[in-house]
């Protein structure tokens, strides 16, 4: 949930729907929503959150429960649409009739797994859409009471069991994501969460007031596959990972551990930790002599977090808002790819009004409740994971001494030389597919056309002989920044097409792109082609790479209705660009 100041009031919201606008959207994706529940209202609330989020969402709403006639026909509403996303959403209410009328309930849970496992496997042979596919609801009611989960034919172990089965099945697609409605009622409670009046009235998945929050979290799961999500948490120190002023209190004197509010510190590092596993970069920033803030990391038996655990550290008395800036760019991140956390209202409203797109959650004076607050908001949200997540931190902790390194060259090409920059050119593999796909989703800035492959599309384009896809790695004298790039050329007739073209901003003016596209261009020669042709699809985000093209000759086409821009270049024409990398391992 990335916009903090989006009111989840159903009545407010469907308000607002009646006169909504999308002209300020930045973004259009496209949604096909299939239900075994009416969805009119949804669909309205999903419009209006998308707006607030800057996302103009085109959605195709199937009639009311035919999700299995919808996908098993080629030729239905479904795919004519041609959605980006395919939501297949499922109410606990429709699953326990099919549950009572069962005759054989040994066989129940393997039938309905196989049977969503199916509509996955029939999707993919339709389009490339990634699936959400939501859990079900855990019924309040139970006939065996605390007995029902060791009964494995009870309605509780049946619902539990068709959910883990969705889950270990959609571990093993690399097209479908989980909307998790059962975590959401849990948080909810059971009780309130369904409204048995309404859906024997109109088959409305849930109470009400809770139904912007089930349109909330399909379209977190939209937006973070779809490159919005949270990238750094900056944090605060005093009362914030601990109780107490470090600078006042001394190493002894601080609250950290223990019972009561040292226990909570505790919790909420913990957290924080398990973020920073998962691929979050973690930043302090400090009203503190940094001395004194780093204590507590050196010192403390009870600390959680080690000095090595922030790749950004600032302690000062500069304005906080400040602070923020030089972080986002040491990081090269967007501000609203930041959380701010801290315990001061003063400087959380600094921020605020400052640096407006840092994501400032509003915390409680009782730091027990931290972690809560967190939980509600659901910053976090992912579409991957991969094991080079967990190396993020390190990476952004070696960019930062890069910068101040920086800082004592006054010639850029002495000090790029003094890099020594070795780059590897690999083709698409299996075991880089959730890499890959990972990087496609989370770039933003640089990023050419945007085309958000997901992991089976990516698998697809390296077995395709007309496509030439490969990632670029690189690595200096202070580390490993690991896959940074992902190129996927296309074989054309007479040229050599960039289909995609994207970057991680951590490597900009490295002369990475300067090494690439000489490479491109010897490739294109070396294949007998006459001309590169690339292409640029304008978002919200990506202004930076507007005229990168034109910045190494490439002639400017018109832009069709869509407003792509082709540009091209006569091979025989390009001037090879000055680079200070090393070529290591080459499979262009």
């Amino acid at each position: 949930m990335l916009n903090l100041r989006v009111s989840h009031d159903y009545l407010e919201l469907m308000a607002r729907a009646a006169d909504l606008s999308t002209a300020h959207c930045k973004r259009r994706i496209r949604l096909a929503i299939l239900a075994d529940f009416a969805t009119q209202h949804l669909v309205q609330l999903l419009r209006v959150l998308g707006a607030e989020h800057g996302v103009d969402l085109d959605i195709y709403e199937a009639d009311y429960d035919s999700i299995d006639l919808e996908v098993h026909d080629g030729d239905s509403g479904l795919y004519r649409a041609q959605p980006e996303f395919i939501a297949i959403m499922v109410a606990s209410e429709k699953l326990k009739a099919k549950f009572y009328n069962s005759q054989e309930r040994a066989g129940f849970v393997a039938a309905m797994v196989d049977r969503y496992r199916g509509l996955w496997e029939a999707v993919a042979l339709q389009c490339n859409a990634t699936i959400i596919q939501s859990t079900y609801v855990i019924p309040s009611e139970r006939a065996f009471g605390n007995f029902e989960l060791k009964q494995p034919e009870s309605m509780g172990s049946v619902f539990a069991a068709i959910n883990q089965g969705l889950v270990e099945a959609a571990r093993n697609s690399k097209s479908v994501q989980l909307c998790d409605l059962d975590h959401l009622a849990a948080e909810i409670g059971r009780r309130q969460w369904f409204d048995a009046g309404r859906w024997a009235m109109s088959k409305t998945l849930c109470a009400l007031d809770y139904l912007p929050l089930v349109a909330q979290a399909m379209l977190d799961v939209v937006m973070a596959s779809s490159g919005f999500f949270v990238k750094c948490v900056a944090l605060d120190l005093d009362n914030t990972l601990w109780g107490g002023i470090i600078g006042d209190d001394g190493v002894g004197g601080i609250v950290l551990g223990g019972y009561d509010e040292g226990e909570s510190f505790v919790s909420f590092q913990r957290f924080i930790a398990d973020l920073k596993r998962r691929g979050i970069i973690l930043a302090v920033v400090s009203k503190n002599e940094e001395s004194n803030a780093l204590l507590p990391f050196r010192e403390h038996p009870e600390m959680v977090l080690k000095e090595s655990d922030i790749s950004v550290f600032i302690a000062n008395w500069e304005n906080k808002a400040d602070n923020l800036r030089t972080i986002q760019r040491i990081l090269n991140i967007g501000y609203d790819s930041i959380v701010f956390i801290d315990d001061n209202p003063f400087e959380r409203n600094i921020v605020r009004q400052y640096l407006p797109g840092v994501i400032v959650p509003e915390l409680s004076d009782d730091p027990t409740e931290y972690l809560g607050i967190l939980a509600r908001l659901n910053l976090f949200e992912t579409a991957s994971y991969s094991a080079a997540d967990s190396k993020r931190g390190e990476q952004y902790r070696d960019e930062a001494q890069r910068e101040l390194t920086k800082s004592r060259y006054t010639d850029v090409g002495e000090y790029l030389q003094s890099l020594t920059m070795q780059l590897s050119l690999e083709h698409f593999k299996p075991a880089n597919l959730a890499r890959i796909a990972q990087l496609i989703q989370r770039s933003n800035q640089f990023n050419l056309v945007t085309n958000r492959y997901n992991e089976a599309q990516c698998g697809a384009l390296a077995t395709d002989s007309t496509y030439l896809p490969f990632t670029i790695t690189l690595r200096d004298k202070f580390g490993d920044y690991g896959l940074i790039s992902v190129i996927v050329l296309r074989l054309d007739t007479d040229a050599l097409v960039i289909e995609e073209y994207l970057m991680s901003c951590r490597v900009l003016k490295r002369t990475v792109e300067q090494f690439a596209m000489n490479r491109i261009f010897e490739k294109a020669a070396q294949l007998g082609l006459n001309t590169v042709i690339g292409h640029y699809v304008p978002t919200a985000k990506n202004e930076m790479v507007r005229q990168f093209y034109a910045g190494f000759g490439f002639t400017e086409h018109e832009a069709d209705e869509g407003g792509k821009v082709t540009w091209s270049m006569p091979v025989s024409e390009y001037i090879p660009q000055k680079s200070y990398i090393t070529l290591i391992a080459d499979e262009l």
